[in-house]
């Protein structure tokens, strides 16, 4: 809904800022032309950053900036500004630190106002149009920061100095000394086993977050303590999220969070990067325990996302909102009438059943708590048991099953359908590519692996520069936005999972290159780490670092491992030194708070060791190539390297001789794909057999 008349965010490519390029106010995009306005006209800035996909924003929009009454008071007060926090994540992260720290807490949309150079003095998240239930309004807000900015404009300058103070003194403080040791893997085990939900898996209470790499940690914990209670509550934290209704459970997919203790009612966006590490963690759940249901929620998994948020380009979209038709969650809700209306008699008893569907609902409003007389389909025990309560074997309840989701799906299909953002982001796609890959490697399916090695052709066409330095985003045929650190750490992470799914020489050569340049633009060089910024970026308030991994995992504890896995690819001692002096950077942090940084751990982890490097000297395709390699990827060692040093053809063999020249003498044994494997520096007499191989790296 729009007036005609359009602001200046209508040139701009983030559908974001173009949901907003029709509003009565005088938005600007981040840039020098609106703080040059704010010097001109002495006003403050006021800054509201979101995304495409955010419920409240939307709110905040419907309510407020629609609205020509508020438009009027914001643009006789102040200089506007919105910004996209996924095309910009270093604007959001430094003001969302302040809302933090004067607020006490932070979401989005995040409100900031500040001096026309860039120094916050007020901060907040969601206003309403009018003030009430103690919350300002958006009105009053302005009204309010008018009179200060006209009569007391020496306090908020005061307040803005000290904002900036204490941004800077969080930004540079030095790191603690000393290093990590296997104390700190078992202190993040037992604050996670603290927290655990023993009823229903996952961590905490309500609302509940996937958190992927907490799971992906514990099994690395299992592995090297073998504290099977680790992998038990990975198997029914899976088991429990695969069930709800946090999952799409017939469009495959998860939703964002689940606002319940029981995963039931679902947060109902799905964001691209919860796809890949969720994928990753079925993947590697499955190579622990065989599992059968978790190899295919990660086929799953894939098949939303190669259906759904998959440029024909090769390059994959950011996210699906919650919302249709101003509604969160009425694409995914079914009513009983529906079912019945819609299915045969006999699949939609069995839906009804299996699916717990009830003729009052199960969906919540999560404003007003009310029942809506809808349900959100999830289930609540496993196949086996519910085929034998409808007296039926497991094959025939699958083969219902599959109708039933056939036909729903056909069904939804015709509805509004929520939002889509189809922007293409590198450091997301650099995580889908590495689960991707990952996929193709573990499940023996070649069309993972083709739609990862699409999507690194998409990001090398679009989104890498002629001087091999990467762009942030790509949408509708544009390519911009200077990259973070993000990007080169997840897109490395995807180069070296790819080179150990296909072994062409060409993804562990971009790899390094991408990981060059980020150590020579993002590195602290006093102090150590990563900065979330290259050097070459705008200067903003300060240059942020960021080591907590939360939603996804930090830059910095990505680049940490991807340097530790590449010094074993190649027997570059300085890539150890590199990922050695970014876990060292933070050891403090991470030692005072081991559970918020279970990423970074998995680098302590591959650097505590026993690492195993293994050169399988063979030609690809070949079977007995492939007979090694199937073994090594059906079990779960994640603190391996295996490098394929090929027979043939010359150029590979020479390719890989200039990336890791320690495999130059290694020759296969009797004509036969032959494993080279070394255990932290020591090598093991070659062997053509396949469970010998594996023998080794168990040991």
């Amino acid at each position: 809904m729009h007036s005609g008349k359009a602001n200046r965010l209508i040139e701009e490519k983030s559908p974001y800022l173009l949901q907003h390029a029709y509003n009565p106010v005088d938005w600007y995009p981040w840039g020098e032309e609106a703080f040059a306005k704010a010097k001109a006209e002495d006003k403050p800035v006021f800054l509201s950053v979101g995304y495409s996909t955010c419920h409240w924003c939307h709110v905040m929009e419907r309510e407020s900036f629609e609205d020509e009454e508020v438009a009027e008071v914001l643009n006789d007060v102040f200089v506007s500004i919105k910004v996209d926090r996924e095309e910009r994540p270093d604007i959001d992260t430094i003001y969302m630190t302040v809302c933090q720290a004067m607020t006490g807490s932070g979401g989005w949309p995040l409100t900031i106002i500040m001096t026309p150079d860039k120094r916050p003095f007020y901060a907040g998240t969601y206003f309403p149009k009018k003030s009430r239930y103690g919350r300002p309004g958006v009105i009053d807000l302005a009204k309010g920061i008018k009179k200060s900015w006209q009569e007391k404009r020496d306090e908020l300058f005061q307040i803005a100095a000290q904002v900036t103070d204490h941004l800077q003194s969080m930004v540079t403080a030095s790191p603690l000394s000393g290093g990590l040791d296997e104390d700190v893997l078992t202190r993040a085990y037992d604050s996670l086993a603290k927290v655990y939900d023993a009823d229903y898996g996952g961590f905490g209470r309500a609302p509940k977050f996937p958190t992927p790499h907490n799971l992906s940690f514990l099994l690395r914990y299992w592995q090297r303590a073998g504290e099977r209670k680790a992998l038990d509550m990975v198997k029914h934290t899976l088991d429990a999220m695969g069930q709800g209704g946090m999952y799409d459970q017939f469009g495959f997919g998860f939703h964002r969070y689940s606002t319940d203790r029981e995963w039931l009612l679902p947060h109902f966006e799905k964001m691209l990067y919860d796809q890949a590490l969720l994928a990753i963690a079925y993947l590697e759940a499955y190579q622990a325990d065989k599992q059968e249901s978790h190899a295919r929620k990660a086929e799953e998994i894939f098949t939303y996302v190669l259906r759904d948020m998959t440029d024909e380009a090769g390059g994959f979209y950011s996210a699906e909102d919650a919302d249709s038709e101003g509604e969160e969650g009425k694409f995914y809700v079914w009513t009983t009438e529906e079912l019945r209306r819609v299915l045969t008699p006999e699949n939609a008893e069995i839906a009804i059943k299996v699916f717990n569907v009830h003729e009052d609902g199960n969906f919540h409003d999560e404003a007003t708590r009310e029942k809506t007389g809808t349900n959100i389909l999830h289930l609540t025990k496993p196949l086996s048991q519910l085929a034998s309560e409808l007296e039926m074997s497991v094959e025939d309840l699958e083969r219902h099953l599959d109708e039933i989701r056939q036909t729903l799906w056909g069904v939804r299909e015709n509805r509004i359908h929520p939002f889509k953002d189809n922007k293409v982001l590198t450091d997301w796609n650099g995580l889908m590519i590495a689960a991707l890959a990952r996929g193709g490697r573990v499940l023996g399916v070649e069309r993972y692996t083709q739609a990862a090695e699409d999507a690194v052709a998409f990001i090398k066409n679009n989104l890498l520069r002629p001087d091999g330095k990467l762009l942030k985003r790509y949408r509708e045929g544009e390519a911009a936005l200077p990259a973070h650190v993000d990007d080169y750490a997840f897109m490395v992470w995807g180069l070296i999972e790819l080179y150990e799914t296909t072994f062409k020489p060409y993804y562990l050569r971009l790899a390094l290159s991408l990981n060059e340049i980020l150590l020579k633009l993002f590195l602290d060089k006093e102090h150590g780490g990563l900065y979330l910024t290259s050097e070459d970026a705008e200067q903003l308030l300060v240059r942020p670092k960021e080591v907590y991994d939360g939603a996804i995992p930090s830059g910095n504890s990505v680049a940490a491992l991807n340097n530790l896995r590449l010094a074993r690819l190649t027997g570059q001692r300085d890539l150890e030194e590199a990922g050695q002096s970014i876990i060292q950077a933070f050891a403090g942090d991470v030692a005072q708070n081991p559970a918020a940084h279970t990423f970074m751990l998995q680098a302590v982890d591959y650097l505590l060791g026993p690492t195993h490097e293994v050169v399988v000297v063979g030609d690809i395709g070949a079977p007995d190539t492939t007979q090694l390699l199937s073994a090594l990827n059906s079990e779960f060692l994640p603190r391996k390297a295996v490098l394929v040093y090929p027979v043939t053809p010359q150029e590979e063999r020479i390719a890989i001789e200039a990336l890791a020249q320690f495999v130059q003498g290694q020759e296969q044994v009797e004509g036969k794909a032959t494993a080279y494997v070394c255990t932290n520096f020591s090598c093991q007499r070659p062997t053509t057999d396949a469970a010998e191989m594996l023998e080794r790296l168990r040991n």
